[in-house]
């Protein structure tokens, strides 16, 4: 009876419950987001609303951080993060030639490697709030259409595998998706990096 109410909550409540997840791994949550839609547990515009707004919530925590508090919070817990203010000072530097660019490309590509990096730096750089809004925004939502996209993929490609591996070929998409996509991610920010120093 306990388990059947709890389970009840969580349908009627699923698009409120992904969002606090979606804050704390956007990526993640966001594959299997559409790995579930393909099994009908989401519908498609709430799900993508919800995902988009999570995780724009995120991005908005992060500029503050940097805009309020920004080296002395870099100094005192950058090393929770892996982020330095050698790292900070490096897309300062290339923030006052290009952060339009910087910002909508390590939106689409989750800045993979100094995502969080430019995300403060925004702040620190004090880049006009409604622009960082807009630019991150407009990159958000390519961002989530394309993870919902590889999660929707994966949940079609698991229906056409035989039942007895159904199991094993699922914990195989989860481990190729997320290796595809951070190792696709590091490697267009190494180029973006290239090419604006």
């Amino acid at each position: 009876m306990h388990i059947d109410i709890i389970l009840g909550y969580l349908i009627t409540y699923r698009y409120i419950l992904i969002i606090p997840l979606t804050i704390v791994e956007g990526p993640i949550v966001m594959i299997l987001c559409g790995f579930l839609l393909r099994f009908g547990t989401f519908d498609l515009f709430p799900l993508y609303g919800a995902l988009t707004v999570a995780d724009t919530i995120g991005d908005i925590v992060w500029y503050c951080i940097g805009r309020f508090w920004g080296l002395p919070f870099i100094s005192r817990f950058g090393h929770f993060f892996s982020i330095t203010e050698k790292s900070i000072n490096k897309v300062t530097a290339l923030f006052h030639k290009h952060h339009d660019k910087i910002l909508f490309i390590s939106k689409i590509t989750m800045g993979f490697g100094f995502a969080l990096v430019t995300l403060i730096t925004a702040g620190i750089a004090k880049v006009p709030f409604r622009k960082y809004l807009v630019l991150n925004v407009a990159g958000q939502l390519i961002w989530t259409a394309m993870l919902l996209g590889i999660g929707f993929l994966f949940g079609n490609l698991y229906t056409s595998i035989d039942k007895g591996f159904r199991d094993v070929a699922l914990a195989a998409i989860i481990i190729i998706a997320i290796a595809l996509i951070y190792g696709v991610g590091k490697y267009i920010t190494k180029r973006i990096g290239e090419n604006l120093s």
